[in-house]
């Protein structure tokens, strides 16, 4: 069982390194060399001082491009939907084997004869339920997976459902946008960006509390550093949704390109380590 549990971690792991190179640096390379050639940053650009007829004529003629770029966002969130789960499960392991691992330690220190005794007693103690402080932290950790969960699946689907209205919009009526275009692009946004993005920062913040509050005691080192890291993802992800959220007229704040990447390093570090794990050995 602890094979298939190690299979299936390593095999979410390769999904998770796809999907942290789709976003850093497939979709950033491919709108350099791709979008950007083509005037999309121009186009962009005139979004933010509300002339929505130039960014709808760019994809008008370039509807190809546009679409394979939001579609390349849409696969890499994709790949990382079952993430947070999978950080919640070795997070739960972790609390649950990780005592049991230092008092063996400490009982093979002290005395073999006096450890076997102690060993069996903890062992009678798991067939009762699980350590004292098994599941130590699992509000926390239950929380920061939904919010993962829910973050991730809505930033993939808002990016989703704007791609197709804006194309479906700039096909119809791309010289004189439509009434409500504005408002209805806004929403978009900000359920990308603010909500999707918020709940993305939220699941960081938590998981990073949970894993630098047992520190060393249950984690490894880089562990350690990786939910510290989690902790400062959360700064970027929070300011970009409160950025996106507070002005007007703009599909991104200054944070959002930063929140993203960061968060695709993230991702890829996790990823690695999954990809690295080998059984534990008696």
């Amino acid at each position: 069982m602890q094979q298939t549990f190690l299979s299936k971690l390593r095999a979410n792991g390769v999904y998770y390194l796809v999907g942290s190179l789709l976003l850093l640096p497939g979709v950033p390379l491919y709108q350099v060399a791709i979008l950007n050639p083509q005037g999309y940053s121009s186009a962009l650009a005139a979004t933010g001082g509300g002339h929505f007829a130039t960014y709808l004529g760019w994809i008008s003629h370039h509807t190809a491009s546009f679409l394979i770029y939001r579609l390349l966002l849409v696969i890499a969130f994709a790949c990382l939907w079952s993430l947070p789960f999978t950080l919640f499960r070795i997070i739960v392991a972790q609390e649950i084997l990780g005592p049991e691992d230092e008092e063996v330690y400490e009982d093979e220190e002290e005395n073999e004869d006096e450890g076997e005794e102690e060993e069996d007693e903890g062992e009678g103690e798991e067939a009762a339920g699980m350590p004292v402080e098994a599941w130590r932290g699992k509000g926390f950790a239950v929380l920061a997976a939904w919010s993962g969960l829910i973050g991730i699946v809505l930033f993939a689907l808002a990016t989703l459902a704007s791609t197709i209205y804006l194309a479906v919009v700039s096909f119809t009526a791309a010289s004189a946008p439509p009434n409500g275009f504005s408002t209805l692009s806004g929403l978009f946004t900000i359920l990308t960006y603010t909500v999707g993005g918020g709940l993305l920062g939220l699941s960081c913040l938590l998981f990073g509390i949970v894993i630098a509050r047992a520190g060393l005691r249950l984690w490894p080192g880089l562990w350690v550093t990786f939910g510290y890291a989690a902790l400062l993802l959360t700064a970027f992800l929070i300011s970009s949704a409160v950025g996106v959220a507070t002005v007007s007229n703009e599909s991104q704040s200054i944070f959002t390109t930063p929140a993203i990447l960061l968060f695709a390093l993230w991702t890829f570090w996790f990823g690695l380590m999954l990809v690295r794990l080998k059984p534990a050995t008696a």
